[in-house]
């Protein structure tokens, strides 16, 4: 079973003896009303991976939008080993602010991107989206794979980046507005794990081809990348049309239709399918939920809806008063994401490793090569244990191991940076330092880092915090690859150093203002927050509901049947 929370559908206990009302619904599922006659539960079937077996047409779907993950996680990855192939470095002759350059240049362009995807996602369809962005990804990828100048490598990955940063936001959208309730959280993980596999294989591929002769061994990987955007773009266009979008757009009918074919009901189950109802109508609630909130902010600026000024005034709200503790919440949380310096680990893996003094370039890629891997293997328990341990424990105690263990690297790199041949036993702490600070981020800075912004934004500002949140991300994923070869060069204990003070303040930023959001109610959000924007849409939402007949719906589906009364 799963209940309906603000922060998603969280499994709640069947209990035969429980006041609410339990009903079995026609073709599969279940319907839980509560006491209240207001508040319900339903699911298409079971939870879990039992849960996704059942819902194996949604799960296909979602894995293949994935691949835009995939996309992002290899480009991070691939970088790291192309910078230190000598053949690319006796090309080109890189310094260090080209360097930073040209691993920036992705962030930047990803930047530009995350934010255009938006309105094209709304003006035209997920679908065709998600194929311009493989199109431009893959235009990019072409680039970097026959560049004969740095100029080529930094425009195309410009241009890459562009495409990377509207797969970020359009995958998991798509995913997210396919999902079954019951699962929607299982299925939401695969874009993060498709990340961290894409990161995973990036590395690899480019050790493997490190040895071969000529401008190939960097070639090589950089044109594999072609092959997921192309997988992608083509087959994005059979992919179903978004139901949530199609509601938005006043197609409820071809809404119901993508709907049931995501769920597995045929046209005939369509009418008689209570769920199928529920969850439309769900959409629509939402979407006038949205439409009314927009409309009462135009007139209250004298806008008209749909120009520019009436897009700025719609941004500008995330900074009133009622909102703006909540955006600092999310725009900081990247911040913190961002200046851990996880991703100074995968863009200059090979370059960090040998400050901690390793020698050989196969132990120097093999142990930055290990960064990603437990990454991959961190990600797992927090999956599991997210929801059940909370978000401020996990931050906290993520951001605590993460700022020790840059610091204890920052000491040995300035005491024994010298004559590491000489230590071999500090370069190994150093390494293991490295590792646990991974694993730290791999379950608190990593997974919540995308999940924190969805919870403390009311409905009506979610898209448009969520949005400027990622955009947060992706500048200071930008600072990061343009500043981190630069910090090397003068200094590598100083570079640690930052992202420990930066982890020491991301631990005093969770305690003192991040306040808990897994299975907490609206209510409560607002009561730490200070503000009513949650009940405000709570009570517009709830007469929305009845005014469009959700309640009515479900009173019907629950009443008993004369035979069983």
């Amino acid at each position: 079973m799963t209940g309906r929370s603000r922060a998603g559908y969280v499994p709640v206990a069947a209990d035969p003896t429980s006041p609410e009302t339990h009903q079995d619904v026609p073709h599969g599922g279940v319907l839980h009303v509560h006491p209240d006659g207001r508040s319900y539960t339903y699911a298409y079937g079971p939870p879990g991976v039992a849960g996704l077996l059942h819902n194996y047409y949604a799960l296909g779907c979602a894995i293949f939008a994935s691949i835009g993950g995939l996309t992002f996680g290899y480009d991070q990855g691939v970088i790291a080993n192309v910078l230190v192939m000598k053949d690319f470095v006796q090309r080109w002759h890189l310094s260090a602010w080209e360097t930073g350059l040209m691993t920036a240049a992705l962030e930047l362009g990803s930047l530009l991107g995350a934010l255009t995807a938006g309105t094209l996602a709304d003006k035209y369809s997920r679908r065709q989206s998600i194929f311009t962005a493989c199109a431009v990804f893959c235009l990019g990828s072409a680039l970097q794979f026959g560049a004969q100048s740095p100029n080529h490598l930094i425009l195309g990955r410009g241009i890459g980046g562009l495409g990377v940063g509207a797969l970020s936001m359009l995958s998991p959208l798509y995913m997210a507005e396919i999902s079954p309730p019951e699962v929607r959280g299982s299925l939401m993980a695969l874009e993060q794990f498709a990340i961290v596999i894409g990161a995973v294989l990036g590395f690899w591929t480019g050790f493997f081809t490190r040895d071969i002769p000529g401008s190939a061994c960097w070639r090589i990987p950089l044109g594999i990348q072609l092959i997921p955007g192309i997988l992608l773009g083509l087959g994005c266009m059979g992919l179903p049309p978004s139901p949530r979008l199609l509601v938005q757009q006043g197609r409820t009918e071809e809404a119901l239709r993508s709907l049931a074919k995501l769920r597995l009901r045929s046209r005939g189950e369509i009418e008689s399918d209570p769920l199928l109802q529920i969850e439309l109508l769900e959409m629509q609630v939402e979407a006038a939920l949205i439409e009314q909130t927009t409309t009462a902010d135009s007139s209250a600026q004298n806008t008209k809806r749909g120009t520019f000024q009436a897009e700025l005034h719609a941004w500008q709200r995330l900074f009133t008063p009622k909102l703006r503790k909540r955006t600092f919440i999310g725009v900081t949380m990247m911040f913190f994401q961002q200046w851990s310096g996880i991703n100074a680990l995968l863009y200059y893996g090979p370059t960090l490793m040998r400050s901690l003094g390793l020698q050989g370039d196969a132990a120097t890629l093999m142990s930055a090569g290990g960064v990603g891997i437990v990454q991959f293997l961190a990600v797992l328990p927090a999956i599991v244990f997210i929801d059940r341990l909370g978000r401020r424990p996990l931050l906290r105690g993520g951001s605590l191991v993460m700022a020790l263990s840059h610091l204890l690297i920052a000491s040995l790199v300035w005491t024994y940076s010298s004559d590491w041949p000489s230590h071999a036993l500090a370069a190994r702490v150093a390494l293991l330092c490295v590792y646990t600070f991974t694993a730290a981020y791999g379950m608190s800075y990593g997974p919540i880092g995308w999940i924190l912004p969805s919870e403390v934004f009311p409905l009506s500002a979610r898209s448009k915090g969520v949005a400027l949140s990622t955009a947060s991300n992706w500048m200071n994923n930008f600072l990061i690859g343009l500043l981190t070869p630069v910090f090397m060069e003068r200094s590598a204990s100083a570079t640690f150093l930052i992202f420990a003070i930066a982890c020491s303040l991301g631990y005093i930023w969770s305690t003192c203002a991040v306040p808990e959001t897994a299975n907490v109610s609206l209510e409560e959000i607002d009561a730490v927050f200070g503000s009513s924007a949650g009940r405000e849409d709570l009570a517009l939402k709830h007469q929305i509901e009845a005014d469009l007949g959700l309640h009515d719906l479900i009173q019907r589906w629950t009443q008993p049947s004369p035979d069983t009364a």
